[in-house]
């Protein structure tokens, strides 16, 4: 929030007493949330061009799911609907939910997960303002936990070019649960060299299991070099998008700063101890959803630390949580059951940093 000052003197009893007004800088919800889509528009963009047409696909019937779904909980809840929808929290909540899924997904996957996210995680605790979770990150998580297998299959839709793909294509294999031919998916499943899972961690896990130690560092260097590259680039196009809320002040530095930071000297310190056995730090910030975890999901307003030094602590936790559970667990990507787990933690970080009352040593 911005406030200006105004000052005003008056003269009481020959004492010159200074009132500090202070005026509310026209800013709301919707408006933030207006500023949160335009700095996600570039990784966006790039996840088409990297992904293909299904990513827009996906976002569309998300925001469609959304949309209806906030209707109908705010009808039984006897509220505005126009005006609760102006706010645009449901239309950012499925753009993340959206892109956090693979492309040519059955369409009831990401349909499920927005249902989760909206209704479940959102207005079964009163709505906007009021959930303790990250709506989108419960959905998300939702879906994975009860759908492994069609949540790990990313296919780089750049190479369907070589199958005469195109947009209809696309959404026979979307709304037919990939069943439009089956020379096609075979093609799909089975000619492809490059990322097949939502990070690159996961391959360099595959990597130790199947191949000599010697070879591990050679095959993984190949593979970040050649296949990874299109999610660097995704990462790079969300850093911007993340540079471009700091630079308008529409959320803190803290928590970024604190979550890479936290990434970045955890990932550092093992991977100088065991290079063979640890990815590399630059691996570990530009591959899955380590800079839109960072930017967009670990920075809600609602669902994270209020003060300052909170959310440093609360930045650091989730950033730690996410090399652990990538190091450590069996899911290929880590920024959605870290954020989640942080979540928790945020009433006893706020609750131990609470400002000091002004007039107060």
């Amino acid at each position: 929030m911005k406030y200006k000052q105004i000052y005003t003197n008056n003269i009481v009893n020959d004492f010159k007493i200074i009132n500090f007004i202070s005026i509310h800088k026209k800013q709301n919800i919707s408006k933030l949330m207006l500023w949160v889509i335009i700095a996600i528009i570039p990784g966006i963009v790039c996840q088409i061009y990297f992904f293909g047409n299904g990513i827009i696909y996906q976002i569309l019937l998300s925001i469609i799911t959304a949309f209806i779904c906030e209707s109908i909980a705010l009808a039984l809840r006897k509220l505005s609907i126009i005006n609760h929808l102006k706010d645009n929290s449901a239309l950012v909540t499925a753009l993340l939910l959206a892109i956090s899924i693979p492309p040519l997904s059955p369409w009831w996957l990401v349909t499920l997960g927005t249902i989760f996210a909206i209704l479940i995680a959102k207005h079964i605790y009163g709505g906007l303002g009021q959930n303790p979770f990250n709506p989108a990150m419960i959905g998300y998580v939702a879906i994975l936990i009860s759908f492994p297998i069609q949540m790990t299959n990313w296919l780089p839709q750049i190479k369907l070019k070589s199958i005469s793909t195109n947009a209809l294509t696309d959404i026979h294999i979307i709304f037919n649960n990939n069943t439009i031919s089956d020379i096609i998916l075979d093609k799909l499943t089975s000619n492809f060299d490059s990322v097949t899972q939502p990070t690159p961690l996961c391959e360099f896990k595959d990597d130790l299991l199947t191949n000599s130690i010697n070879k591990i560092l050679k095959i993984s260097i190949k593979k970040d070099l050649i296949n990874n590259i299109n999610w660097k680039l995704v990462n790079i196009a969300y850093l911007f998008g993340g540079i471009i809320m700091l630079n308008r002040k529409i959320i803190s530095w803290q928590i970024p700063i604190a979550f890479l930071t936290t990434l970045f000297s955890f990932s550092l310190i093992s991977w100088l101890i065991m290079p063979l056995k640890y990815a590399s730090p630059i691996i570990h910030l530009f591959s899955g959803a380590t800079m839109i975890g960072a930017f967009f999901i670990s920075t809600d307003p609602v669902t994270s630390a209020t003060t300052p030094r909170g959310q440093l602590i609360y930045g650091a936790i989730v950033g730690s949580l996410i090399w652990i559970i990538r190091t450590y667990g069996s899911y290929p990507d880590a920024v959605a059951f870290a954020v989640l787990l942080g979540n928790i933690t945020v009433p006893i970080i706020d609750y131990y940093n609470k400002p000091r009352i002004y007039g107060y040593k």
